[in-house]
């Protein structure tokens, strides 16, 4: 018996199962969570024993650069993150001093978030490390790269369009 790879045998596990299924999209999600672990697993040594989570840098990495500060509910907006979970992750790094949050006079009900500068030094210091990890495993993708951005960015907006709009 040829031993069949997991995911194939999955697909065609489902389509025993459930005739009438439609498993064409398994393949392309698991092959998109398949890419994302894997650029996880790049960063992993970095954030190993840093200040920082990987999921906190990807929240203060639009801050750093921003001319005036911003409410959670843009940066979540931005981010295409639920509001609950940026209000989380923006409390403990304002507890760490990364962040600070103003009450905004527009709007007293909401608070104007904007990095410090030990949040900016960090970031500094993390992101870049980050991107080299993400640029050497890409970095196989050579004049194939402008390809694949385009058709990464077309599914992205075919997505968001699907959802209502972009994120």
């Amino acid at each position: 018996m040829t031993s069949i790879p997991l995911r194939a045998r999955t697909i065609e596990l489902w389509g025993a199962h459930n005739p009438g299924l439609d498993t064409a999209p398994m393949e392309l999600v698991a092959q998109v969570k398949r890419i994302s672990a894997l650029l996880d697993l790049a960063v992993e040594p970095i954030y190993d024993g840093a200040a920082v989570t990987a999921a906190e840098v990807g929240l203060l990495v639009p801050l750093r650069h921003l001319g005036e500060p911003v409410t959670a509910i843009r940066l979540a907006a931005r981010l295409g993150m639920s509001r609950a979970g940026v209000s989380k992750t923006l409390a403990k790094l304002e507890r760490r001093g990364l962040i600070s949050r103003v009450v905004n006079p527009a709007d007293r009900r909401a608070a104007l978030i904007s990095m410090t500068d030990e949040g900016k030094a960090l970031v500094d210091d993390v992101f870049p490390r980050e991107l080299a990890a993400h640029g050497e495993l890409l970095s196989g993708l050579g004049k194939d790269r402008a390809r694949v951005l385009d058709v990464l960015t077309g599914l992205a907006e075919g997505m968001e369009a699907r959802l209502g709009g972009e994120r």
